[in-house]
């Protein structure tokens, strides 16, 4: 961090409960030429990882739902939300993760991924860079019921749907979530199930 637009950074801990929370001070460079003090608030719960995963001789996806009490909290009624399989890279690399959460989370062992970008999630508030993959699977492939992990008490629901009906989903307004909008948009644009 070495932009010259940016100086006198001061941070404070707010909570380092679960993630960190930080409060940040700092002076920015104007494009006016002003300096100017500002404060932001900065979550850092490190990076994630997602994945798409598809099965293009049954035209399906795996998609999951669990229940995410800050959506409950923000107009989500019963706070259940469908989503990829994705997760914290927990000192992985961004492949290994996804291979892992989706063993963990959907009972699929994947031999291959293809990583097709990364991004940041909310660049306002969180530091979190998303890594985004898709992943074609097989029948043969599966090696559990998912579900999650007991120890970090996930109860995940596991959607294996056709892509059309994904599809419709989204033009619906039926997902809420980024990441899985991103991919599943990928997926029409490169007419991965066509």
């Amino acid at each position: 961090m070495t932009d010259p637009k940016i100086k006198n950074i001061e941070s404070s801990l707010l909570s380092d409960n679960y993630y960190i929370l930080k409060k940040f001070s700092f002076d920015f460079l104007m494009s006016n030429g002003k300096w100017v003090n500002q404060m932001r608030e900065v979550y850092d719960r490190g990076d994630g990882a997602g994945i798409l995963l598809y099965n293009t001789l049954k035209k399906t996806v795996i998609l999951t739902k669990q229940f995410r009490m800050p959506t409950y909290l923000n107009e989500n009624p019963d706070g259940m939300l469908v989503e990829i399989c994705a997760g914290m890279l927990d000192k992985d690399n961004p492949e290994a993760c996804v291979i892992r959460e989706t063993e963990e989370e959907v009972g699929y062992k994947l031999k291959e991924v293809k990583k097709v970008f990364e991004a940041y999630s909310s660049p306002g508030v969180m530091t979190e860079k998303m890594h985004f993959f898709i992943g074609e699977y097989t029948d043969d492939m599966k090696v559990s019921s998912g579900g999650g992990l007991e120890e970090e008490h996930e109860d995940i629901e596991v959607l294996e749907i056709p892509f059309s009906e994904a599809i419709e989903m989204l033009n619906q307004g039926e997902i809420h979530d980024t990441r899985t909008i991103v991919l599943l948009q990928y997926a029409q644009i490169h007419r991965l199930l066509c």
